[in-house]
């Protein structure tokens, strides 16, 4: 990716260190939106929960809008390499969903983006690096790990920068749910429907995530000309990695798709090169699909 004259973000919170982790998590139980689940059950809910919405709609719980410990936000360190990417990502996230939202007479709020350790409170409850990045509607922050890069290259096999954009990218995508009024009509359908049909609505909401990480995409590269050579296949790649099929299979030798929440590894390479493709947002309207 081009990103040399690329500005970088005001809007990162950098927490790593400052003692908002807890030391980094370990064993024993956490809360999420007031509730205290056991570290078992996070490995079981969230083993297909990479690039997720908020930790406590995943866990059939709405998110709550609980008081976070105020700590001093300071920005990532200058020589912070991955912070910096990070944060000119976020930066052009900005100013395509500023245009966009202009376009239709509306204004874009933009997201923090939270650098932590381990763990950190949310409004949603407390956060885990385990549980990859994930957006909390409950004070519209996005929240990474940034060593989730190392298993992103590692474990999913999708190496490359513009595999990391994508990480963001969708995240920030949830946000603009979020802002548009989606998020809370889901979670109000999901919380009146069974299990199957609970997942099946997930499932929308996540293309439709991966639909705008791919609409984004393809305003940044018109204006700025960000993308290069191999940058399209590096996304695909990453999306192809974290479907839920290929990560059910890898991690129990069983597919079961009554049980998805983000997809196949087709539905979010299809809906996220939709975005890119199109880059209209209109064309990103997972919920009156026929077929996903």
């Amino acid at each position: 990716m081009r990103l040399d004259d690329e500005r970088e973000s005001d809007n990162i919170e950098d927490r790593r260190g400052d003692g908002a982790g807890f030391g980094g998590g370990g064993g024993g139980r956490f809360a999420f939106g007031g509730r205290h689940i056991g570290v078992g059950t996070i490995v079981i809910a969230l083993v297909a929960m990479y690039f997720g919405v908020d930790p406590s709609v995943v866990l059939n719980g709405a998110p709550t809008a609980m008081e976070t410990p105020q700590t001093e936000a300071h920005a990532p360190p200058a020589n912070d390499a991955d912070a910096r990417f990070v944060s000119k990502i976020l930066a052009d996230t900005e100013d395509t969903w500023k245009d966009i939202f202009a376009q239709s007479g509306k204004q874009y709020v933009e997201p923090k983006l939270v650098l932590f350790s381990g763990a950190t409170r949310t409004a949603c409850g407390t956060g885990q690096a385990a549980m990859g990045p994930f957006y909390c509607p409950g004070d519209q922050k996005v929240y990474i790990d940034l060593r989730f890069y190392q298993e992103l290259r590692d474990r999913f096999q999708a190496p490359g920068d513009f595999a990391q954009a994508y990480v963001i990218a969708h995240e920030v995508g949830h946000h603009v749910q979020n802002l548009m009024g989606i998020s809370a009509k889901v979670d109000r359908a999901r919380r009146q429907a069974d299990d199957a049909q609970s997942n099946a609505l997930s499932v929308r909401l996540e293309l439709q995530a991966d639909c705008f990480a791919g609409v984004w995409a393809n305003h940044a590269n018109t204006s700025r000309q960000i993308l290069e050579s191999g940058d399209i296949e590096e996304g695909l790649n990453a999306a192809t990695a974290i479907g839920d099929d290929t990560l059910q299979r890898e991690s129990q030798g069983t597919v079961v798709p009554e049980s998805f929440t983000h997809g196949t590894s087709a539905q979010r390479v299809r809906w996220f090169k939709r975005g890119i493709d199109s880059g209209d947002i209109k064309q990103c309207n997972t919920f009156r699909a026929a077929q996903l």
